[in-house]
């Protein structure tokens, strides 16, 4: 937990002030070249979480988790003395990297250690203190630029994350024997519900593109102060974080497709109450709406994965699952940028919204995995 929360937050230093850095500091104009760094976090996380099930299954979690944090750990100083935007972009392939490996190993080794009848709600306490630590940094990082500045401070206190994240992989973390209750879960792999699966990720992560590059700006250009932006920024990722226990214990009862259907339509209801409401209560509220949308959806999606692959083949599985769900970062700094630039941020988010509404109803109609999931004793 404590782990995961260090990952969350320090990926959460980036989420506030990044993309208004892009164009005060470096003169980025368009929301497509103000979103490259996310681009560029997406084609590095998006295989490390491939490569992280793999290599966790043949040589351990605990190596994988001190790899990846070793790889991160020049990134928050590489943006804090950044004399070009190049550079933002190196560290933010590093930063994907590190984030892929490390929080991919994280889930692995929470179900290793609780057995994947409890997936749902294991999954969804590794979220919460995953997100809820990347809303905390998010806000933290808004107050710290307004009194401070936002170039140099918030990411030194990324790095100190970064360092304190690889002392207790080093210190506390070890490596863990499936439990014996697994030794005949999991189902085949098929293709047909894990492209089900797939698709919604890929969805949900073209929203969190929006919420993480283009509202800032948004926001911004409305003339919404930095700690407040701060402050919406933390609304969207707290809502996400907070619910995940409940609606990932809920999954592993009721079984996994309502709870993602409805959170899909969910976001699809956020992002519309975003895009037609004016006014900092009314995108909080939104923005609460949409998180709550994605905690619906989010780790059920990564619970259902788990489910697909028998125990030995788990980690696999799910690091197959996210390759393709974080994708959507590569998708959405192209999507979304593209549409902002060519609509305005309020087209955008309502596009967005009839994707999210389309993923939902995908996997109603094709996802064949369990009904319900396996009783818990």
């Amino acid at each position: 937990m404590v782990q995961v929360a260090f990952v969350g937050a320090v990926i959460g230093t980036e989420r506030t002030l990044l993309p208004l850095l892009a164009q005060a500091e470096f003169g980025l104009e368009s929301a497509t070249a103000a979103l490259s760094f996310i681009l560029a976090f997406g084609l590095t996380k998006a295989p490390a979480n491939f490569l992280a099930g793999r290599l966790a299954d043949r040589f351990g979690r605990k190596r994988i988790l001190v790899a990846g944090w070793l790889i991160g750990l020049p990134a928050p100083l590489l943006i804090a003395t950044a004399p070009a935007w190049s550079w933002v972009i190196a560290a933010n392939l590093l930063l994907g990297v590190q984030q892929g490996l490390c929080w991919s190993t994280l889930i692995f080794m929470k179900i290793d250690l609780v057995g994947a009848r409890r997936g749902g709600f294991v999954i969804g306490v590794n979220e919460l203190a995953g997100y809820g630590a990347t809303a905390a940094a998010a806000y933290a990082t808004g107050v710290i630029a307004a009194s401070f500045g936002a170039r140099v401070m918030p990411f030194l206190l990324a790095e100190i994350l970064v360092v304190l994240g690889l002392v207790l992989a080093l210190a506390l973390s070890s490596d863990i024997v499936a439990r014996p209750e697994d030794a005949d879960g999991g189902e085949t792999t098929s293709r047909l519900p894990f492209a089900a699966l797939a698709q919604s990720g890929f969805v949900i992560k073209l929203t969190d593109v929006a919420a993480w590059g283009m509202l800032p700006l948004y926001f911004r250009s409305r003339g919404v102060p930095l700690e407040i932006v701060g402050l919406l920024a933390a609304a969207y990722p707290a809502a996400w974080g907070l619910l995940q226990p409940a609606t990932g214990r809920l999954s592993d009862h009721i079984g996994r497709r309502p709870l993602i259907v409805a959170g899909m339509l969910l976001q699809s209801a956020g992002l519309v109450a975003l895009a037609l409401g004016d006014g900092v209560s009314h995108w909080f509220s939104a923005l609460i709406v949409l998180g709550s949308g994605t905690a619906l959806a989010y780790p059920v999606l990564l619970a259902a994965a788990g489910d697909l692959g028998p125990p030995l083949r788990r980690a696999s599985v799910i690091g197959h699952y996210r390759l393709w769900r974080d994708l959507g970062f590569v998708g959405g700094a192209l999507v979304v940028g593209f549409l902002t630039d060519t609509f305005g941020a309020a087209p955008a988010l309502v596009i967005l919204a009839g994707l999210a509404t389309a993923s939902g109803l995908i996997v109603h109609v094709r996802w064949q995995g369990r009904a319900r999931a396996p009783e818990v004793p």
